[in-house]
């Protein structure tokens, strides 16, 4: 192990003890599951070539996947927190609330292109092939009319017919993943490159398609980065978005805001707007940019999900493992360590 990955033996450690005997990676000790959150844990364990704990995450969504393709999940993000301990407070079962997310649900088809470039193994890439297609054919059982995909498969506690920004381009990367990784089964799926096409027109051209029947997230940075980091918008476009609003998400020498009116800044964030610097060619910007978190530990090594600038306090007192891991990652992306490392920088279809 050389010294960048010794770095990070705090970070993946911390995925490893969260990680439970059946595979399943909550956010935190007995807290929250989604599919997304879990799937970047175990990118990052296959990064570090954890293979063992990697085949069991793999495992527990093969066996959990509902029959329409989706996964039950929490959002994490609607949890309240104990304004004396700073810890999330997690529901009791009875009182918690399931989504078929379709973000969740579509990241599979990224966890597993990336488990392909590492491994080069169409063994395991057909393994999971079966929950791939499911997936995605559910991904696009909700994409609308006017190109964009409903964030959520409809429920009573999802009524409404919308579409978020920072999702959909985290769904346009996961249809890229999902289509090479039919194409290196040696399967055709026109109907998922149609998506894709749609998808992305949307996301370029459609701004009203998005947060139709809810208060903007524009205020949130992903909606920022996340066309850049997932492919979307690339080039001198992509450099004039990142740079135009810089100053409104980024407190120099701290770090990335969650939302830019609250001084919060986010490790994940972070480490995802240093992938999305990579990709516009400033990897100058993106090192000195995850130095500025470089601190934002605890005494084991894994990362606070946040800090408070003005307060000077970390918050929540939580390490999510999918923190860790998406700072793996965008060292991954940087150094160049793992034959993964190009799944964020590379959009083209093989």
């Amino acid at each position: 192990m050389n010294l960048l990955t010794k770095n990070l033996e705090g970070p993946i450690k911390r995925i490893v003890l969260l990680q439970k005997e059946d595979g399943c990676i909550p956010w935190t000790e007995d807290g929250v599951f989604d599919a997304w959150n879990h799937l970047e844990c175990v990118m990052a364990l296959n990064t570090l070539g954890y293979s063992k704990e990697v085949n069991l995450g793999f495992s527990y969504l093969k066996k959990n996947q509902l029959n329409d393709g989706s996964w039950l999940g929490e959002l994490g993000s609607t949890l309240d927190i104990d304004e004396k301990k700073g810890t999330f407070i997690n529901r009791e079962i009875e009182s918690k609330v399931y989504f078929r997310d379709t973000n969740f649900a579509a990241y599979i088809a990224t966890a597993c292109w990336h488990d392909f470039l590492i491994n080069n193994s169409v063994d395991n890439l057909s393994n999971n092939w079966t929950m791939i297609e499911k997936a995605i054919n559910f991904v696009i059982e909700n994409q609308m009319d006017d190109g964009s995909i409903r964030w959520a498969a409809k429920s009573i506690e999802a009524p409404k017919d919308d579409s978020l920004l920072t999702g959909c381009c985290s769904i346009y990367k996961s249809l890229i993943c999902a289509i090479n990784c039919a194409s290196k089964l040696n399967k055709k799926k026109p109907s998922w490159t149609h998506s894709l096409k749609k998808l992305e027109n949307a996301i370029k051209n459609k701004p009203e398609s998005f947060d139709k029947t809810w208060e903007s997230k524009k205020r949130f940075s992903m909606d920022w980065y996340y066309p850049v980091l997932c492919g979307v918008i690339n080039g001198k476009k992509a450099e004039e978005r990142i740079n135009s609003q810089w100053n409104n998400y980024v407190l120099n020498e701290k770090g990335c805001l969650c939302v830019s009116d609250q001084p919060w800044v986010t490790i994940a964030e972070t480490a995802e707007l240093a992938i999305a610097l990579i990709k516009i060619q400033k990897k100058d910007k993106a090192t000195e940019l995850l130095s500025w978190i470089n601190d934002y530990t605890d005494s084991d090594g894994a990362y606070w999900m946040g800090k408070q600038i003005t307060e000077k306090v970390f918050w929540p007192m939580e390490k999510p493992g999918w923190t860790s891991a998406a700072v793996i990652l965008a060292y991954d992306a940087l150094h160049n360590f793992s034959k993964g490392s190009s799944v964020f920088l590379d959009d083209n279809l093989i």
